[in-house]
């Protein structure tokens, strides 16, 4: 989109209803007119009997605007769609399901929680390049307790009451660049390995911490720095 909503008020003028929301995901599709993704086909007609949707006029294949996409047979409006994607890509500290649950009017925090969720994963690109050059890497925990977890979570690497998180950044000049965040479930090195295998390019410099699950992992040139922690 060269033309990118940069208010509120402007993002609600040329996205107020269903219609405009349509006529921008057929442009986005076919930008040159109509064309069947089956056979090919230049020619077909919108379909009175079902919304939003375009019948070829040679083979007859029926086709949605949101076909392909994350909204594709959703129950949610397409202004609810456009609505939460605008403001998730707009919102500099992210936006969390209830917030979207609470300024959409949503019928439940559930259909809050997977809107946002659909919306996350679309955003990440499948063709990403992974973190190169210097990258110091770490785990994490995220206190996370589920019913058959005890009330107090593990001290020190314990899992119990923990969601483990291994993370990546990439260092650009004297600050931090890209990052990538996934969960683990655990630390050993087979687990470290492979995120950091899913995430490096072959010939990054992995700094870590010197745990000793680190070493070895392909691809890489392994830079502990091992820190002294007072008693």
């Amino acid at each position: 989109m060269t033309d990118y909503p940069r208010s509120l008020i402007t993002f609600q003028r040329r996205f107020g209803d269903e219609r405009a929301c349509a006529e921008y995901l057929f442009s986005v599709r076919w930008p040159d007119g109509f064309q069947c993704p089956t056979c090919g086909h230049p020619k077909g007609w919108a379909l009175e009997t079902k919304a939003r949707t375009f019948q070829c006029a040679k083979c007859a294949k029926q086709t949605s605007v949101t076909s392909g996409t994350i909204m594709h047979g959703s129950k949610l409006a397409l202004t609810v769609w456009f609505w939460a994607a605008y403001l998730m890509a707009t919102h500099s500290n992210g936006i969390s399901a209830m917030q979207l649950w609470k300024q959409l009017g949503l019928g439940s925090y559930k259909s809050a929680w997977l809107l946002a969720a659909k919306l996350r994963l679309a955003m990440v690109d499948p063709g990403r390049n992974p973190l190169s050059g210097l990258v110091e890497i770490d785990e994490t925990t995220i206190n996370h307790r589920t019913r058959n977890d005890p009330p107090a979570s593990g001290l020190g690497r314990s899992h119990e009451g923990k969601l483990l998180i291994a993370g990546a950044v990439e260092i650009v000049g004297q600050g931090p660049g890209r990052i990538r965040l996934a969960h683990v479930p655990d630390y050993s090195a087979d687990s470290l390995h492979s995120f950091i295998e899913a995430t490096t390019a072959p010939g990054t410099v992995a700094r870590t911490d010197g745990w000793s699950a680190y070493p070895g992992a392909p691809g890489v040139r392994h830079d502990p720095h091992v820190r002294n922690v007072p008693d």
